[in-house]
């Protein structure tokens, strides 16, 4: 509900005293006004910054990434000598032994497998998807949730650079990824995304080929 209140305008010529009190009482609400809106203005700002942006949920990404397909979920556990591996292949770092993967099949056959990497950009959280198909390549690659301001995420036709890349000097910024102006931070943590999970699953998918 909204309250309301009723003024009642004197045609009494105000004195001094009135006319300085009315003063006083005129410049202190300018003054509460200018603090409530640079309180408000704050607030919006930090509240903006602090709320994820999601884009997309694992299931709709997936849906997306696998249409027609059955998607199983499965967790492997790295042993320290394959985390050592991973984070040489990637040169970057790998901070869990823990990783998920989503096997994607389609008449039975395997068509692709994803991974979801969570990461700092500048301060906040980033979630990508990136699948990779049966050649180790990037096949598709999306944003799922992006904490910091979007003035920092790049268009999806940066994002496309990705498609069909494997681990190789190549992936990399100024070399086969052009940098992003305003977004450098964003663009590197991508990067180092990508990187990261193609080494995961190259490490992963090595494992099946031992006798």
């Amino acid at each position: 509900w909204f309250g309301s209140s009723t003024i009642r305008i004197s045609r009494t010529a105000p004195t001094r005293a009135s006319i300085n009190s009315m003063s006083r009482l005129a410049t202190s609400s300018r003054s509460h006004l200018v603090v409530a809106v640079a309180a408000f203005a704050l607030f919006a700002s930090i509240g903006g910054r602090a709320e994820a942006k999601v884009f997309l949920s694992t299931e709709e990404a997936l849906r997306l990434a696998f249409p027609n397909a059955t998607v199983e979920r499965k967790t492997a556990f790295l042993t320290p000598e394959e985390v050592q591996r991973a984070r040489a292949e990637a040169a970057v770092d790998v901070r869990s032994a823990v990783v998920v993967q989503y096997l994607a099949k389609r008449d039975g056959r395997l068509i692709g497998t994803a991974y979801f990497d969570t990461h700092r950009v500048r301060t906040l959280e980033e979630t990508v998807l990136v699948v990779v198909d049966l050649a180790g390549k990037v096949a598709r690659i999306e944003t799922l949730s992006f904490r910091e301001p979007t003035d920092y995420l790049p268009r999806a036709s940066w994002y496309a650079q990705f498609i069909g890349r494997g681990l190789d000097s190549e992936l990399k910024l100024d070399r086969g990824i052009r940098p992003v102006t305003g977004a450098t931070l964003t663009a590197t943590a991508a990067v180092a995304a990508v990187r990261r999970t193609l080494a995961i699953h190259h490490v992963l998918s090595s494992r099946e080929k031992k006798p």
